[in-house]
């Protein structure tokens, strides 16, 4: 499979670490794309000594670092068995007890993955929003909000949040994948273009950078650009269904019937998704009978 950056969300998003603060990658939803890229990690705190103070006050706000650190850990284990209804819980308390940083942000960043898997993605976005405030180059909070603003359909959101995280991490791989996506999604090419390029200058193997860049060169009409860049996605990942496809598409419009059925054939084999099999196949068998 190809691999692209990608944040945590949920559906096809692969499991991660979630004690410590981590870019994530991964895809589905969005096909927003796989491999991590780190943000400035923070572990959980140990366990708490023992209170050896009489004072009231003290003792206080001792039990609510006890507290808090008890959340962490029972909201983490929450996520890990995927019980979002009880990580949710726990990290509202969090929120609502209020932690200096980087655990305030932290526990907006970890409710607003539970809450993404809710479905309540208007809570998550402003959790998100809430935690960039705190903590302005929280890298995992600004990649995942931009691809849940994506999915919501909202590009000028998109793109601004893109626009924020590439001013604060001009060289990362999921800041300029964000908003190279969320250009694409908005008509703008040239800085789609412009954020794939480097993306790829910078690490050629993103299959999926490789694949977005050919759709940019055929929405520009450069066929022969979007053919070179197709066959590099399949090089580097010859299971890439939608590559597959699109490079059969290419092929027919170019006259090459053959070649075409061959991609489309290979699409229909390597195809999770049962629409692109389907058509892919309806693709292919009409080639052969023609």
């Amino acid at each position: 499979m190809p691999r692209p950056p990608r944040p945590r969300l949920p559906r096809a998003f692969p499991p991660t670490d979630v004690t410590i603060r981590v870019v994530v990658a991964a895809a589905s939803v969005l096909a927003f794309a796989a491999a991590a890229a780190g943000a400035s990690a923070q572990s959980y705190p140990g366990p708490t000594a023992a209170p050896r103070t009489t004072d009231a006050r003290a003792l206080g706000a001792q039990a609510r670092e006890r507290e808090i650190h008890e959340r962490f850990m029972r909201g983490v284990t929450a996520e890990e068995h995927g019980d979002w209804n009880a990580a949710a819980a726990e990290f509202r308390r969090i929120v609502a007890l209020d932690p200096p940083e980087p655990r305030g942000s932290t526990a907006r960043y970890d409710l607003a993955l539970a809450e993404i898997h809710l479905g309540h993605d208007a809570a998550a976005a402003a959790l998100l929003e809430d935690a960039l405030h705190r903590d302005p180059r929280f890298a995992a909070a600004a990649a995942n909000l931009v691809a849940l603003h994506l999915r919501r359909g909202d590009t000028k959101a998109a793109q601004a949040a893109g626009d924020r995280f590439v001013a604060f991490a001009p060289d990362s791989a999921l800041a300029l994948y964000g908003r190279g996506l969320a250009a694409l999604k908005a008509g703008d090419l040239d800085t789609a273009r412009a954020d794939f390029r480097k993306l790829v200058g910078t690490d050629p193997t993103y299959a999926v950078a490789h694949y977005d860049l050919a759709l940019i060169e055929l929405r520009a009409g450069r066929d022969d650009s979007a053919r070179a860049e197709l066959e590099r996605a399949l090089a580097l990942s010859p299971s890439y269904a939608r590559a597959r496809f699109a490079l059969g598409t290419v092929l027919l419009r170019d006259g090459r019937r053959a070649d075409a059925r061959l991609a489309f054939d290979r699409c229909a084999r390597d195809a999770a998704d049962p629409a692109l099999r389907a058509l892919a196949i309806d693709l292919r068998d009409r080639l052969a009978q023609q």
